[in-house]
């Protein structure tokens, strides 16, 4: 067996990925808390993504919100199959799991990627807690067990990452450009950097 298998039913086998979500236009279904809580955690992190909202009632902050932003569709009706046309990422959030399973499955039969909130079985991805740091970006997974947990540690690193790792981030940006050799060569010499900034670093901390 190869020993970076692992198929043990008790470990998360999600696989981590981060997308451009302004290039994959999204469909919230649903107006209500769930649905504003669904559209603030993609406006903060890829805000030009296009986005059709749509449920038989919007709440005004959601329409205060899109007042100003034309990437985003808000339609006041009931779902229908033809609010799929046109998308490739499918956001539940409505409080009817009836009505939640159907949109569900048509969404999946038209070959859409769904997620629903507070279902974790239903969905083919999870929206992780985020930390920022400029470009610096760690996305949390609880499996779906503790999204309270996933909370948590996101405030946890983002009191313990600095912000002047954007800085260092601009900086070995610069110190890749201007290397020479081929990629492994590359490889070597960058993680040499990074280590004597980590030394550093527990230098000042000690």
């Amino acid at each position: 067996m190869n020993p970076l298998i692992n198929n043990s039913g008790d470990t998360n086998k999600l696989f981590p990925v981060f997308l451009k979500l302004e290039n994959l236009p999204v469909l919230i279904v649903g107006g209500g808390t769930i649905a504003l809580e669904k559209l603030t955690a993609i406006l903060e992190n890829s805000p030009q993504t296009e986005i059709r909202l749509v449920a038989i009632t919007i709440s005004e902050v959601i329409k205060n919100l899109a007042v100003n932003l034309p990437n985003i569709q808000l339609t006041e009706k009931s779902f229908s199959i033809d609010e799929l046309n046109g998308v490739t990422i499918v956001i539940v959030a409505i409080n009817d799991p009836i009505e939640s399973q159907r949109i569900r499955d048509l969404a999946k039969q038209n070959g859409k990627l769904v997620n629903v909130a507070d279902k974790p079985d239903m969905c083919d991805f999870y929206l992780s807690s985020i930390v920022k740091k400029g470009n610096l970006k760690i996305a949390i997974s609880t499996n779906g067990k503790s999204p309270t947990i996933a909370k948590r540690l996101k405030e946890v690193f983002l009191e313990l990452l600095p912000d002047e790792l954007e800085g260092v981030l601009n900086n070995m940006q610069q110190i890749r450009n201007k290397l020479s050799g081929d990629f492994s060569s590359k490889v070597r010499k960058l993680n040499s950097i990074t280590k004597t900034l980590v030394r550093k670093h527990d230098d000042l901390e000690s």
